[in-house]
């Protein structure tokens, strides 16, 4: 019989969307109060791997990833993910969104996002929110699955998540 062991901690990152500047920059600080400093900003993207959240949120779409200092443990996405969706519907306008929050966490070897939504790589985590693998790490860099999103499975993103790991690896001890 195996061992059970808690789990170890995770980083969690967070990718926003969205076409308003300063309501990403409200969002952001919304989160930092409750997820503690923020340790990583990527550049802001134009969002162009898709026109899925054009017809509710607008054209010119922007994509900006952030990491926070202190780990959570994996568990913790589902309440993340509940707050992350409580965000999107305060500030949604007659039923569209204004703002996609997509929370999800790293490890060494992957990286997970958490969604609403079923599908055949997604494992059930409770209350509503599922989880998924989409990158793995190996050979120095993330790869993705065949059902990675078309963004994610980036250079430019893989780059990004690489630079969230490498300060992982610095706050657990491994650099």
């Amino acid at each position: 019989m195996g061992k059970i062991f808690r789990p170890q901690p995770v980083k969690l990152i967070i990718g926003i969307i969205t076409n308003s500047l300063p309501l990403l920059c409200q969002v952001e600080k919304l989160l930092q109060k409750r997820y503690g400093p923020i340790d990583y900003h990527s550049s802001i993207i134009d969002f162009v791997y898709t026109d899925y959240y054009e017809k509710e949120m607008g054209e010119k779409l922007k994509r900006k990833f952030i990491s926070f200092e202190k780990l959570i443990f994996p568990v913790e996405i589902i309440k993340i993910k509940h707050y992350t969706n409580s965000l999107e519907k305060k500030f949604s306008h007659q039923g569209k969104r204004n703002i996609n929050i997509d929370p999800g966490y790293l490890n060494e070897g992957k990286l997970i996002l958490a969604s609403t939504k079923d599908n055949l790589q997604r494992v059930y985590l409770g209350k509503g929110i599922y989880a998924e693998v989409t990158l793995y790490f190996r050979k120095g860099e993330y790869h993705p699955f065949m059902w990675t999103y078309p963004d994610y499975c980036s250079f430019e993103y893989r780059e990004i998540f690489r630079e969230i790991r490498s300060i992982f690896r610095t706050q657990i001890g491994k650099e």
